[in-house]
């Protein structure tokens, strides 16, 4: 299916681009001129709670609101846990990214399109599971994230430090 992107810059105050697939709103973003723009930004930031119960944690990135940062969305290089674990856990991250690169000469027949390697994409490894939130990151602890979902609403900006 072809994917078009369609950009209304009809106002000077506001531009707003759609990316559709078909008949199918793949993504829909806007700028304004009145509201800066914190999608994709990098901060540096400090963990301001830890919460078990959502298995997340809230981070002053110097925003309106405090960002939430999901446990999956934490890198390894983060984790407060032994050296030889947080070794164990890297390690095992490169072990599946070279599984998932084809072998040179292999043939790789794509079934699913795009799609298909978005969501592989956004998969993280299982064993990051075994860890609960509290025991991999502390109060006031230090980490460069990056915001990937805008402020909505009464809500942060969700953040990954990926």
């Amino acid at each position: 299916m072809t994917k078009t992107m369609l950009i209304d810059a009809t106002h000077t105050e506001e531009t707003r681009v759609a990316v559709v697939s078909g008949n199918k709103l793949e993504e829909f973003d806007f700028e304004s001129t009145s509201k800066k723009q914190l999608k994709g930004n990098v901060y540096l930031a400090k963990v301001t709670r830890v919460e078990p119960s959502l298995q997340a944690a809230f981070i002053d990135y110097g925003g309106n609101r405090h960002g939430f940062l999901a446990s999956s969305e934490i890198h390894p290089d983060y984790y407060q846990i032994p050296i030889s674990d947080r070794e164990k856990l890297i390690e095992a991250e490169s072990v599946a990214e070279e599984a998932e690169e084809p072998v040179d000469g292999a043939s790789v027949e794509v079934v699913g399109g795009d799609e298909m390697e978005e969501e592989v994409e956004r998969r993280r490894p299982k064993s990051y599971r075994n860890y609960k939130i509290q025991e991999v990151i502390k109060r006031r602890q230090i980490m460069l994230v990056q915001v990937v979902k805008e402020e909505r609403g009464n809500k942060g900006a969700a953040l990954t430090t990926y």
